[in-house]
């Protein structure tokens, strides 16, 4: 078997690629609902945009499930303080994602312009909701989470839902909401008729702007107003499972203070900043290819932002810092992981491979004439 660290190490990178993989593919579904009554303005136009995203929202989706089902193999305690602690969050985000297909399937069902447009703000709530919510999941990771450990590692949360809605955590929900309209607007421009493309193109845009500016304030904010987390002496790669076998501090600067020992991570905020720039350079000169690659890639590198700056920690405890979950105490056993790695290096290539198909089949622009001539086959 591989070494136990080395092991630890490269599930942790998994989990990072498993979200990013869901914002990424999901990202630009979730971006395009809220943006369907903006950038379209009739039944026809708006059945153009909900068909750019109507055969593939479901296999994007299997992310977030990949996503889920890596923190409960991997990861135990770090799933059962997360789905615990996040249920009522969690529950929100689970309603709007089954609202998604309910309103895609409900919606075509009568002509009726006010059935319609009742469905469409549906579809609108389903991708706003997860959006602002992932976004605030990742500001209180940021911060810390409310939960302590007992001698006999029984979880104790003294949070609420309201309590995740602060102020810094709905700054990262505006953060997440505005990349993910960014690229489901580069989406859309690629993939929509027109006029709703130049719409779309012209929303994102606006977007990225404000992605920018949000990112960069919560940047300064982590910097200067956001208290940070470090373990104390050397705590080995290849340790036991027990999140209570380790002394935590918690103090303002910590997380900065990675950015001098590790200052390579410098590079995913900046590629933040540099994919956000060439979207909207790319959307100007209509290179909306470029314009999702771009888009894509911003998205990565925000995400990896937080991941490479709390790391090794997984999750912060703001009651008890020294429980605190980290890559190196929260794991499954060595043999779990290895039989895990197993299956994802037969497995995961599958997946890309056939993902990277279906794209390749249903390359091309969704145009007015294909939804009016095939109302028995779209949406």
């Amino acid at each position: 078997m591989l070494d136990y660290g080395l092991l630890r190490l490269i599930w942790w990178a998994l989990l990072g690629i498993l979200l990013i993989g869901f914002a990424i593919t999901d990202g630009f579904d979730l971006g395009a609902a809220i943006l369907l009554p903006f950038v379209a303005r009739t039944d026809a136009e708006r059945r153009v945009a909900i068909n750019t995203v109507g055969p593939v929202w479901e296999g994007n989706q299997v992310w977030i499930i990949l996503g889920g089902g890596a923190i409960f193999a991997a990861w135990p305690p770090l799933y059962a303080v997360a789905f615990s602690g996040f249920y009522l969050a969690m529950f929100l985000v689970l309603c709007a994602l089954i609202l998604r297909p309910v309103a895609f399937k409900f919606r075509s069902k009568l002509a009726d312009p006010r059935w319609r447009e009742a469905w469409d703000w549906a579809l609108f709530a389903a991708g706003l909701v997860p959006a602002l919510i992932f976004g605030v999941a990742f500001g209180n990771v940021i911060q810390g989470v409310p939960f302590r450990f007992d001698d006999t590692l029984r979880m104790t949360y003294e949070g609420t839902l309201f309590g995740l809605l602060n102020p810094f955590a709905l700054l990262c929900g505006l953060v997440s909401v505005s990349m993910l309209i960014m690229h489901g607007g580069a989406y859309l421009a690629l993939k929509a008729d027109e006029p709703v493309a130049s719409r779309a193109a012209s929303y994102a845009r606006l977007s990225a702007l404000a992605m920018l500016v949000l990112f960069a304030i919560a940047g300064i904010w982590v910097a200067i107003g956001i208290q940070g987390y470090s373990i104390v002496g050397h705590m080995p790669p290849d340790g036991p499972s027990n999140p209570l076998l380790k002394e935590v501090t918690r103090g303002p600067g910590s997380w900065v203070d990675s950015y001098f020992s590790r200052p390579w991570i410098a590079i995913a905020p900046l590629l933040a900043f540099v994919g956000a720039f060439a979207t909207i350079a790319f959307l100007g000169a209509r290179r909306n290819a470029l314009a999702l690659l771009s888009s894509g890639l911003s998205i990565a590198a925000v995400i990896a932002t937080p991941g490479l700056g709390i790391f090794p920690f997984l999750l912060p405890s703001s009651l008890d810092p020294s429980v605190s979950l980290t890559v190196w105490d929260a794991s499954s056993s060595q043999l779990t992981l290895t039989i895990m790695l197993g299956a994802t290096i037969v497995f995961l290539p599958l997946v890309l491979a056939y993902t990277a198909w279906v794209y390749r089949v249903l390359r091309g622009r969704v145009t007015l004439a294909y939804v009016t001539e095939n109302t028995s086959g779209t949406y």
